[in-house]
């Protein structure tokens, strides 16, 4: 069995009521319903003391904890508030910067980034926030190194998204790196959203339907996802959907935020986690069947995107698989 790992969700008055519905979605306890996984997290609803907090909705929130929780915490998050609630709550600061020099990894959904920015976290940092708030949140912090354009970052110990709904990618993203895809998937199928969103794709997508009836792409994504042990790229995903390349690659990128081999690159990373779980295929056969070639170009793409090698990470998830 995996040892429960302990969240505190900070909440303070002004608190994004959305946002503390996202992190309770992922972390908090499973519903009667069997489906979705049981992640093996405590979590904690905290505040600067215990009580209630109004959320920017008027909807009063119940607070279980005070400071003190954050000082048990593996993983501490911060929901969205007014950008300016931070100010003058020097306790809530303290904690957090303790908390975060004790170890625990600190993580911030939208606004919340404010927050962490306050109490000096994000100094020489790169963070990100919704879309709307960036400029203010690079003005008044000129140390942080301000990323408008992803849906979040993470920065190892310290980990920020953007607006509202990147904040479920965020937290499927720490789910999937410490349980494996398949739990992370389990969660995105409970909470009926996409299972993987890069991190490094777009806030925010121009124009996500085409103009012209029929005209997406989903059809050839969904053939290219079914042929990823083939030697796809651009000419042959352009030739599957009847069109130039360059018309291709702008509408993929309309539809999806990335490029096409952005999004291939994903798809082949994620399919290989999905077979170092459930399989006990050789590493050199599962880059094969994710279309990376050989073992030597799946480590360099697995890495870059997970930060561990494909072993290792057998090792690791097959545990939490089995658990």
């Amino acid at each position: 069995m995996l040892p429960s790992r302990r969240v505190a969700l900070l909440i303070l008055d002004g608190a994004v009521l959305y946002d503390v519905g996202i992190a309770t979605q992922v972390f908090g306890p499973r519903a009667s319903r069997p489906e979705r996984p049981d992640q093996h997290y405590e979590l904690v609803v905290c505040g600067a003391t215990p009580g209630t907090a109004t959320t920017t909705s008027g909807i009063r929130v119940a607070v279980d904890a005070g400071l003190e929780a954050l000082a048990e915490a593996d993983l501490v998050i911060v929901p969205g508030t007014s950008p300016t609630h931070a100010d003058g709550r020097e306790p809530v600061l303290r904690a957090l910067r303790a908390a975060h020099a004790r170890g625990a990894r600190v993580m911030s959904i939208c606004t919340g980034a404010f927050v962490l920015a306050e109490a000096g976290l994000l100094d020489g940092r790169r963070a990100t926030t919704h879309w709307g708030f960036c400029a203010e949140l690079a003005e008044r912090f000129p140390a942080v190194q301000v990323d408008p354009g992803v849906l979040y970052v993470d920065d190892g110990d310290i980990l920020t998204s953007a607006g509202l709904a990147a904040g479920m990618d965020l937290c499927l993203h720490v789910l999937r790196q410490e349980l494996g895809a398949d739990v992370a998937n389990g969660v995105a199928r409970w909470n009926v959203v996409a299972p993987h969103r890069e991190g490094g794709q777009a806030q925010f997508i121009q124009a996500p339907v085409p103009p012209v009836a029929g005209g997406g792409l989903a059809a050839t994504r969904a053939w290219a996802q079914a042929r990823l042990h083939e030697p796809l790229d651009l000419q042959v995903l352009a030739g599957h959907a009847h069109m130039s390349e360059r018309t291709f690659t702008r509408r993929f990128r309309a539809e999806t935020g990335l490029s096409p081999k952005q999004w291939l690159l994903t798809q082949r990373v994620h399919h290989a986690r999905q077979l170092l779980e459930r399989t006990e295929l050789p590493i050199e056969a599962v880059a094969t069947e994710a279309g990376f070639g050989s073992a030597a170009n799946l480590r360099v793409h697995f890495q870059r995107v997970t930060s561990t090698r494909p072993s290792a990470y057998r090792v690791t998830f097959r545990a939490g698989t089995a658990a």
